[in-house]
């Protein structure tokens, strides 16, 4: 979600400039080095890049072009784990990734995340020196708003575009997750990517038989109203379907959202804040509620009155959102069987 989203989460200070500003200025005049080798990851769908020039034009109508396609790629940990789901092995990550227990996060997906160099692990965390010293060719990351790099901090921004280009992939605005998919793949196929490959094509074939799922289900129970929340120590925040990629996309299969009101959603109109004393505000049968880690979870919202009094959390029909989904067919189909089955199995309630 966009950085208001994301205001209450734990933030920690970027690195003092000093030595690094040396590292990052020579690094921007020589550029990145050509020598260093990526590796692949998953084994059906194993990258081979094509000699000759690399191009993409990236959601923010950004033309890029280097000489070779690149191998030092940086991205934000969600989009390195879809990359990584179609055989393409990034050398660093920034976003979250280890959990406080050292586990990998669930935005890392099926990332080894020994195998990466990790630049930032919170919001507003990116280790600028660590990210020059990689060499980086490219960064890739996703956008929710016009010209706004998801995870990469404002504050250092400008040093850190000097250093490589950067792609984004649209999931907010008028992206919707079929499209966020489809663009993600066309990214994974530029960097070497087998689309045909078996992993991939069932993958995709997967996915496709999951939003038929999807559709079968509302067809089968009609009127299950879902509200889609995400939950902090002081506000409960309700999402609105109209801007985010995935919820766009459920409503086309037949999903049915409880809408916050348009005037009182955020700047960005993707939410609105409510007090935990306003959180019964909106009723609704099915609660799908924001998985990421630095939001409160289920054991840590009972003891909340108005969570514990929402006529679905009272039936037990709260499921997670992946809110910020891994954009290969493989985890998005794994999204849309768990959705069937809440909405299949959800009981009038509100």
């Amino acid at each position: 979600m966009p950085k208001s989203r994301t205001s209450y989460l734990s933030r920690r200070g970027l690195i003092a400039a000093g030595g690094a500003l040396g590292l990052v200025a020579a690094l921007t005049a020589c550029g990145g080095s050509d020598s260093a080798k990526g590796e692949t990851g998953g084994k059906d769908g194993k990258a081979a890049a094509a000699s000759g020039p690399w191009t993409f034009k990236d959601d923010l109508g950004k033309d890029i072009s280097l000489k070779a396609a690149p191998k030092n790629i940086v991205a934000f940990t969600g989009t390195a784990a879809a990359l990584y789901d179609y055989g393409i092995q990034v050398k660093g990550v920034f976003g979250p990734t280890k959990t406080a227990d050292g586990k990998p996060d669930v935005q890392a997906g099926s990332m080894d995340i020994s195998k990466v160099e990790i630049l930032g692990n919170v919001y507003d965390e990116f280790n600028v020196e660590k990210y020059a010293a990689l060499q980086p060719e490219l960064l890739v990351t996703n956008t929710w708003e016009p010209d706004k790099y998801w995870y990469v901090p404002e504050a250092s921004k400008d040093k850190i575009l000097k250093l490589a280009p950067a792609a984004a992939i649209g999931v907010g605005g008028d992206a919707s997750l079929d499209k966020a998919l489809e663009r993600t793949a066309d990214l994974a196929k530029s960097l070497g990517a087998d689309l045909s490959a078996k992993k991939n094509a069932d993958s995709k074939a997967r996915f496709e038989a999951a939003a038929a799922k999807v559709r079968e289900a509302t067809k089968a129970n009609p009127g299950i109203k879902v509200l889609v929340g995400s939950g902090s120590a002081d506000l409960f925040y309700v999402s609105t379907p109209k801007t985010s990629a995935d919820l766009k996309y459920f409503e086309t299969l037949g999903v049915e959202f409880v809408a916050p009101e348009q005037d009182k959603l955020d700047a960005g109109g993707f939410f609105e804040s409510l007090s935990w004393e306003n959180a019964g505000k909106y009723k609704a049968d099915l609660v799908l509620l924001d998985n990421r880690t630095g939001t409160l979870q289920q054991e840590q919202l009972k003891d909340k009155p108005t969570w514990a009094g929402l006529p679905a959390v009272k039936a037990g029909q709260v499921a997670p959102r992946v809110t910020e989904p891994i954009y290969s067919y493989e985890k998005c189909a794994q999204i849309l069987e768990d959705l069937a089955k809440a909405v299949q199995n959800a009981k009038k309630v509100s």
